[in-house]
């Protein structure tokens, strides 16, 4: 896989804050402003870790006049639905941290793309005691960091499976349903990447040359899975440097699934969109059309496949009427 925008620091400090979320909230306080003060000096380590630990797919941005207040974007993962999206979240840390966990805000474009990331912008995790848990599970003042949210973010919410991050969702007889929701969560992580190269987050416009290096790619993803090539979440371009790591990741997209007739309509929609917004950020050798191979076919199977079902239904319902007026 190409790699991201090599120029831009994983880790660096900022000025200009006044897009944060958070910007409007007391940061001048004496335990932020302070040197010597506790919460100063966990910020200052907070910046160390961040700096020195973020792994390859989370960026972050400090700023040098408000340190209660952070950035961060991540990068979907491959073998999730979220796969090449980018996905902000503005961090706030309290006056009185770590004994209380930092605020998180997630830009969400009032889309729902994960059972733990709300439209407000709420982001549900045991981490930062939004969610309920076991103990281990919850912030811990003396244990807890800022790069454990982060990486908690990456691999428990944005993961391949997001339907079942409900926890009253089992996994049995739910398979058809987790793929219906990777398919709106691919459909929402693309609106969410037309929504940020209209108006990206200020410090990070340079970052979404990001999705000059992978246009093509989101692409050729879109066309696989219109065209039920591989299931939703699991395309593997031809570019891309598998290692024993991404077995997992081979073997379901062995696993092909018709897409839905709602996905398709919505990819319909999209597609052209993203190759405009890909244009405007300079990307080349676009694949300029949604190819659709067989979907009229497909459709049409889907409705015959309804009727049948439609059929037991209607002579279930008369054996129902009937029962009753003989039985009365």
């Amino acid at each position: 896989m190409a790699p991201l925008v090599e120029s831009f620091h994983r880790f660096d400090v900022v000025s200009d804050h006044s897009d944060h979320h958070y910007s409007n909230t007391d940061g001048n306080g004496i335990s932020f402003t302070y040197c010597g003060s506790t919460v100063y000096k966990k910020i200052m380590r907070e910046w160390k870790i961040l700096r020195k630990h973020l792994p390859d797919s989370t960026y972050v941005r400090v700023y040098n006049t408000r340190i209660d207040l952070l950035r961060a974007v991540i990068v979907g993962a491959a073998g999730t639905p979220y796969h090449d999206g980018l996905f902000f979240f503005d961090i706030k840390f309290p006056s009185n941290y770590p004994y209380q966990p930092p605020q998180v805000h997630y830009h969400s474009h009032g889309l729902r793309l994960n059972p733990n990331l709300y439209e407000s912008g709420k982001v549900c995790l045991s981490l930062l005691n939004t969610w309920s848990g076991k103990k281990k599970e919850m912030w811990d003042p003396n244990q807890s960091t800022i790069l454990q949210v982060l990486v908690s973010i990456q691999g428990l919410v944005l993961n391949e499976k997001p339907f079942y991050n409900e926890p009253v969702r089992l996994r049995i007889f739910q398979e058809e349903n987790s793929r219906r929701y990777n398919e709106d969560a691919f459909i929402k992580t693309c609106k969410t990447t037309l929504y940020l190269l209209q108006k990206p987050p200020k410090n990070f416009e340079l970052f979404t040359d990001h999705f000059r290096q992978r246009a093509n790619r989101i692409l050729r993803a879109c066309n696989a899975y219109t065209n039920s090539r591989v299931g939703v979440g699991y395309y593997i371009d031809d570019n891309d440097n598998i290692t024993k790591d991404d077995t997992k990741v081979k073997d379901s997209a062995i696993s092909i699934h018709p897409v839905s007739t709602t996905f398709i309509d919505s990819m319909e929609q999209l597609y052209p969109k993203l190759v405009v917004v890909f244009r405007w950020n300079k990307a080349s050798n676009l694949v300029e059309h949604l190819n659709l191979e067989n979907v009229t076919t497909r459709r049409e199977s889907a409705g015959m496949l309804c009727r049948p079902y439609c059929l037991l239904l209607c002579c279930a319902l008369v054996a129902l009427i009937c029962y009753f007026m003989f039985r009365a």
